[in-house]
This record gives structure tokens, sequence and C-alpha cells, in this order.
């Protein structure tokens, strides 16, 4: 594991693991999980195949992958739908991490897989409403593990509740 002190708004330690064989026993039944939802992915147009699995504080997790459309705009992702399944099955649980992987049958994915920009407000917003860290883990389908702290740190100078009033 590598430690990174991200400068700027906060200073966020950032870990990097070389694998999943490093990561504590929680995160890696998390990382499996995501890597499981993957596999519940409908992708027929980008042959991009995401999964995420969400944890509760409940100890509960929950999965989500991603599902296109041939109306692009129309596409969920695979953490939005983990976090609405969340929010409708378990309103007062609060989401302690997220993990966060593809799959690509035309190339392995051997780098972290970062969520898109609508995710990271979605996960930001979640954040913030529950007033707990999110830490994020990002992978992909073999090599480095990615851990952020919170989903501030993938945002950190996000558009925001505080804006409106």
């Amino acid at each position: 594991m590598v430690k990174l002190r991200r400068q700027g708004l906060m200073e966020k330690e950032i870990k990097f693991y070389e694998s999943r064989k490093e990561l504590k026993k929680l995160d890696a039944e998390l990382v499996s999980r995501a890597a499981d939802a993957v596999a519940d992915a409908y992708a027929p147009y980008s042959n991009f195949y995401v999964g995420a699995a969400v944890l509760l504080d409940t100890g509960e997790i929950i999965k989500g992958s991603n599902f296109e459309n041939a109306s692009y705009p129309l596409c969920l992702c695979a953490e939005r739908v983990a976090l609405g399944s969340v929010h409708s099955q378990y309103p007062k649980a609060k989401v302690i991490s997220i993990a966060v992987t593809a799959k690509n049958p035309k190339q392995k994915v051997t780098e972290p897989v970062a969520p898109c920009g609508a995710c990271r407000q979605v996960l930001l917003e979640y954040e913030q409403r529950q007033g707990v860290p999110l830490q994020v883990i990002m992978f992909g389908e073999t090599g480095k593990v990615v851990i952020y702290p919170d989903a501030q740190s993938l945002l950190p100078m996000a558009f925001g509740h505080k804006f409106l009033g």
C-alpha cells in the first residue's frame, strides 16, 4: 500500500494498493461483490460492463450494475443503480463504502475504474445528506486498487445544496 496526501481544499489520504490481496477483509469482500455485479450488467452498445457494491452501516451489501439504452443519455450507471436500491430498500441506513469495477471483452481493464461525473455528484450528495464519509474503492479486472476516503475527494469543488439556500 502506498499513501498519498492530496493537497488542495483539504488534506485527504488516498490509498493505493498493488492488488486486491492487500486489502482489509471487509474492503476485499466489497470488491468481490462489485466484481460479481459485473455479470448482471447490460451493456450491448459499449461492451463496458460495470459493477458496484455498497456497504451499509448495518453490514448489508447491496449490488448494482449498469443498464444501457440505445439512447445513451437514458443509461443507468452501476453506482446510481446501487444507491437507488439502497435508498428504496434501506432509507435510514448509512452508506459506509462503495466499490466500483468494470469488464470489457475487447480489452482487459487493468486500471482502477472511476465513477463518471454524474455519479461523483450523486455520491457526494448522498455523503452530505447522511453526514458520514462515503469511502470509494476503485479497481479494474486486474492490477491496482485505489481507495478515496470520501466522495468529496472525488469532486472537491462540487456544486451542492449550500448554493441553493
